[in-house]
């Protein structure tokens, strides 16, 4: 007798409740399909937010660009809308980076300086590379410190292969990938112990490094996957932190183990903005029926700044404001009020969401249902319970309305779940005990590929995958404000707490952070 996972019946008996729940066609759903279809906007959007405006780091003017167009643009299509401040952040802005061998040849380097590096000034910064050496402990560490006074220090493992796994797994003999990937393991192991006997973590050792004297610090964080750099921020406070490319890293790694005393170059321009405001943006179609309870769309606004935020998040940024101006046109009087929130500082720690739940509880006593995106370009396939109970009842009613060439996607939904995946703003929710979901989409390589990465640009947008997500977000949204029941937040099972792995109870709302930058 076959065997079935729990998972597999659950997505079973959902796809066949689906049919039972299934009804006549609703001229809403079918304006929606075609006003998604025929006029959509995505393009355009993108275009202006991501080409455009560019990246959102919190705190920059082009955060604080990012905010003002959607207020525009959101105001040019009739729907109110508004910048709710949440906080304060350190201001920073980027400039231009330059970063170059000047010796044993002459050679560009492909790099960029992380978000809240410290400036050059203006100047460009030339000294010999070191790189961190194989020390017995951290006493030992500390009497080498002082080597790397005006000095620039490596600080990341010299990668084995700039090859991507999949080229390995594709064009290599079965010895030949076990081969590497025994090698690489070795390496990364022993890489990971050399800097546990500093002493010193991620964050802590470039502290120490500019403290000793170094005048700069060069990384390489590269994604084994695809290789690509993952671009997050700098710790240093004065002297420059730089990523440059796995090749160009090798390279400047390898001259430099073997003894030749390599030369960089580096100037970085970038400004202090000191403490600025930091917002959301809101915008809302009001119900007629009851304004005072609300269906909600969320995504979060901001982004890293390797690239220009495309996949993360700009597409659950795209998805939700193509919903909102197809539900304005198609749907203007909702029963419900229809509120959509771009969250800042998600990137930070779900800053901005968090302070929207602490600011408006009445909001969150009478809210609906809250469905959020922000996991890349690929068609939404799963939206889990997050253990409310009867998730599957309503998620399964709204869900029928949705055409079958659309919703045929989502095959993965676990149900009632649990309330866990804390990593984007629906967790603000779910921490209170709202009713909020995930709406988890098609992979497209987002982890290795795009996310933080310097290539998460226009260019990776899939816009067929995210009119898909436009078209079964507005369709849900629809569905569940015009619902006569309230949805149920019973919840079938404890929350899991996050630090010790055991269950816990569901918690308050922690303090959301109002005033934050780099430790």
């Amino acid at each position: 007798m076959r065997k079935f996972s729990a998972s597999f019946l659950t997505t079973l008996i959902f796809s066949c409740c689906l049919s039972v729940f299934a009804q006549k066609p609703d001229p809403v759903v079918e304006g929606i399909v075609k006003e998604a279809t025929e006029n959509s906007q995505l393009e355009k959007l993108a275009h202006e937010l991501l080409d455009g405006i560019g990246p959102r780091l919190v705190g920059t003017p082009q955060m604080q660009q990012a905010n003002d167009w959607a207020v525009g643009t959101y105001s040019g299509w009739g729907i109110s809308a508004r910048n709710e401040k949440w906080g304060e952040w350190r201001g920073w802005e980027r400039g231009a980076s330059h970063i170059d061998m000047v010796f044993p040849r002459i050679k560009s380097l492909e790099g960029m300086q992380l978000a809240w590096s410290p400036s050059t000034g203006g100047r460009a910064i030339t000294a010999e590379v070191i790189i961190i050496p194989d020390l017995a402990d951290s006493i030992a560490f500390q009497k080498w410190l002082p080597e790397t006074k005006g000095k620039f220090v490596l600080i990341s493992m010299n990668q084995p292969t700039g090859r991507p796994d999949y080229n390995w797994e594709e064009f290599g003999t079965k010895e030949s990938v076990e081969k590497m990937k025994t090698a690489r393991t070795a390496q990364t192991d022993a890489w990971t112990d050399r800097i546990k006997k500093t002493g010193c973590t991620s964050k802590t050792l470039p502290v120490a490094l500019e403290k000793a004297g170094a005048v700069g610090i060069v990384m390489s964080n590269w994604s084994k996957g695809f290789g690509v750099d993952k671009i997050f921020g700098a710790y240093t406070k004065k002297i420059p932190t730089v990523d440059i490319s796995l090749e160009d890293y090798g390279l400047v790694y390898r001259l430099t183990e073997s003894g030749t005393k390599v030369r960089l170059s580096v100037s970085t321009d970038s400004k202090e903005r000191g403490i600025v405001p930091v917002f959301n943006t809101l915008a809302e179609i009001k119900g007629i029926e009851k304004p005072d309870e609300y269906v909600m769309l969320s995504a979060h606004f901001d982004s890293w700044d390797g690239g220009t935020g495309a996949t993360d998040n700009g597409t659950g940024t795209l998805t939700m404001m193509e919903a909102m101006r197809i539900l304005k046109k198609i749907y203007p009087n909702p029963k419900r009020t229809i509120l959509v929130g771009h969250w800042g500082s998600e990137e930070e720690g779900l800053n901005g969401s968090r302070a929207f739940v602490e600011d408006h509880p009445e909001i969150i006593q009478n809210l609906q249902v809250l469905f959020n995106q922000d996991n890349g370009t690929g068609r939404v396939t799963s939206i889990s319970g997050q253990g409310f109970l009867n998730s599957y009842d309503y998620i399964g009613r709204w869900l029928s309305k949705v055409p079958e060439s659309i919703r045929k996607f989502i095959t993965e939904s676990k149900y009632p779940g649990t309330p866990g995946g804390g990593g984007s703003d629906f967790a603000s929710f779910v921490a209170v005990g709202a009713p909020a979901f995930s709406l988890s989409s098609l992979n497209w390589s987002y982890g290795t590929y795009t996310w933080h990465t310097n290539r998460d640009t226009y260019d990776k947008v899939v816009f067929d995958d995210v009119r898909n997500n436009a078209i079964l977000t507005a369709i849900l949204v629809y569905i569940a404000s015009e619902d006569p029941a309230k949805t149920s937040r019973e919840k079938s099972v404890l929350p899991i707490n996050s630090k010790t792995g055991e269950p816990g109870t569901w918690p308050e709302q922690k303090k959301a952070i109002r005033k934050g930058g780099v430790d």
